[in-house]
């Protein structure tokens, strides 16, 4: 069944959307005239429905001669000097508010034609300048009037019909164009009337292979008058249709749909940066970066570091004081605040850097080149924010309950216990000695314990009880240890994948959404039917 044709209206919608999306993320060409068009098709839009109908040519093609025809005066003065400098001339059937749209236009030789035809009512008649003039502002004046104007009107001849410089430079560029375009052959006159059908056959020929089957060919002789009527009737029908404006701007904005499309990719296949490996890649590299093993490791020896003063003896648990706490010394447990982790070094810098080109290159597999070096401008803008997220993120990461363990409390009570059995025994034995010294220490029994004194047997048991409990804690307070460091590893992987979605992955996430948005829109904008 027959699509239902896309209005101008929803065509240009769906082309601004293309240029927002793009405005801040492709640095092409196509962008900024995609983006002068909308600015001409608001203005055309707001400046009435006349028609702007344009006549261009070579020097010589009879374009002038042809323009006074159609306008009923001697308008233009034909001749290969023209009688302004790269200005051209207008002529205007009606009244259709013609004189803001020629301002616009910037055509400020004018004549006010009376219509005999009612059809050719709100027609605007350009005579531009010659397109190969020796004068270079008559070039770029044909070149920008041929991007505003609703009909074009190429004027050949049948010396120079085929001219390379014509049809590459004009016609073909304007395939998408090319029912809002008309080629006249004029001077037919000059021919017989076998050359004259050659010449048709063998134009058509020439704008069929370049694109432009559609645009119709007049045969004419603005010196005679031959096929006069036949052109005029064709100018009419585009007049009297009120579209040619529309159908203008709806074929410059398909060219500029198609223009926009080079830089989009139909089937660029999935989003692998987000893939599980490629992510914990990321990730690894990231906590590397920023130093988690060396918060790990100092929350490892910190945890050791307490372990051993509660289940060590509490007579030399005095000299733990004598070392700093590794994890103190890193200022961790304030956002806000830097920590006093060393910087990354050369091969961390490294090997983060391999992994943000390829979560890059992922997200950009299967992209056009502008969008890729668009996603190359994210990733080094992540990059310079990474250091200090990194380091944030490590500061206010929550490393686990920093409580004693209940077995570890219990430990440092019953060291308690037998340091004080140990300390009994001893001021027992420091007693005896003192009743020997006094010659009573036969007045005092001394209890055994087979055979041996028991204060002897206090002090003794409850130093080797002590070292024995600390020996047999040890590989526990150890592996406790381990555990911390491994709750510590998974809080600071959570923040650190935390940052590498918010810094990296998002924004690449983000670009390779656009992507899609834009070429959708570049579609719609785009579509024939």
């Amino acid at each position: 069944m027959r699509r239902r044709e896309l209005s101008l209206t929803d065509r240009l919608a769906a082309l601004r959307e293309a240029v927002e999306v793009a405005e801040d993320r492709l640095e092409v060409p196509e962008v900024g005239a995609a983006r002068s068009l909308l600015a001409k098709a608001g203005a055309r839009e707001a400046l009435g429905d006349a028609t702007v109908v344009a006549l261009a040519g070579a020097t010589g093609s009879g374009k002038s001669t042809l323009f006074n025809a159609l306008s009923g005066a001697e308008v233009s003065t034909p001749g290969v000097r023209r009688p302004t400098t790269g200005v051209a001339h207008a002529s205007v059937w009606g009244e259709h508010g013609a004189d803001r749209l020629l301002d616009w236009l910037e055509v400020p030789r004018r004549h006010r034609v009376v219509p005999a035809d009612p059809a050719l009512d709100g027609l605007v008649l350009l005579d531009l300048p010659d397109h190969d003039s020796v004068r270079l502002e008559h070039r770029l004046e044909v070149d920008r009037l041929v991007q505003l104007v609703d009909v074009l009107v190429w004027v050949l001849d049948p010396q120079k019909y085929a001219d390379a410089a014509v049809h590459s430079r004009y016609l073909q560029p304007l395939a998408r164009h090319a029912g809002v375009l008309v080629v006249v052959l004029n001077q037919v006159d000059r021919l017989e009337e076998s050359a004259v059908e050659a010449c048709l056959t063998d134009l058509r020929g020439l704008l069929d292979r370049e694109g432009l089957a559609a645009t119709p060919i007049v045969a004419a002789s603005a010196r005679t008058g031959a096929g006069l009527p036949g052109l005029r009737a064709e100018i009419a029908r585009r007049v009297s249709a009120r579209r040619a404006a529309t159908d203008r701007l709806a074929a410059d904005a398909r060219g500029a749909a198609a223009a926009l499309a080079q830089h989009c990719a139909p089937d660029a296949g999935p989003d692998r940066s987000r893939e599980q490996d490629e992510r914990e890649g990321l990730v690894d590299a990231l906590a590397d970066a920023a130093g988690v093993p060396a918060v790990v490791t100092a929350v490892e020896r910190s945890a050791r570091r307490r372990g051993a003063a509660h289940t060590g003896w509490p007579v030399l648990r005095w000299t733990s004081k004598l070392r700093g706490d590794p994890l103190g010394r890193l200022h961790l447990g304030d956002e806000r605040a830097r920590t006093s982790l060393p910087g990354a070094g050369a091969v961390q810098q490294a090997a983060m850097g391999a992994a943000l080109r390829r979560a890059r290159d992922d997200a950009g597999q299967g992209l056009p080149q502008a969008w890729r070096d668009e996603l190359r401008r994210t990733a080094e803008l992540s990059e310079e924010r990474l250091a200090d997220r990194l380091d944030r993120a490590v500061a206010g990461t929550d490393l686990g309950p920093d409580r004693t363990p209940v077995w570890q409390r219990a430990v440092s009570g019953l060291q308690w216990l037998l340091a004080v059995t140990a300390l009994a025994g001893a001021l027992w034995l420091l007693a005896l000695v003192g009743l020997g010294l006094l010659q009573l220490d036969d007045v005092v029994p001394l209890p055994r314990v087979e055979g041996i004194p028991l204060p002897t047997l206090l002090l003794i048991g409850g130093l080797l009880a002590g070292l024995l409990l600390a020996l047999v804690a040890r590989p526990l307070v150890a592996a406790g240890a381990r555990r911390r460091g491994r709750l510590a590893y998974r809080r600071l992987a959570e923040r650190i994948a935390e940052v590498a979605d918010d810094e990296v992955l998002d924004p690449l996430c983000a670009a390779r959404a656009d992507h899609d948005r834009f070429c959708a829109a570049v579609g719609r904008a785009g579509v024939d039917r």
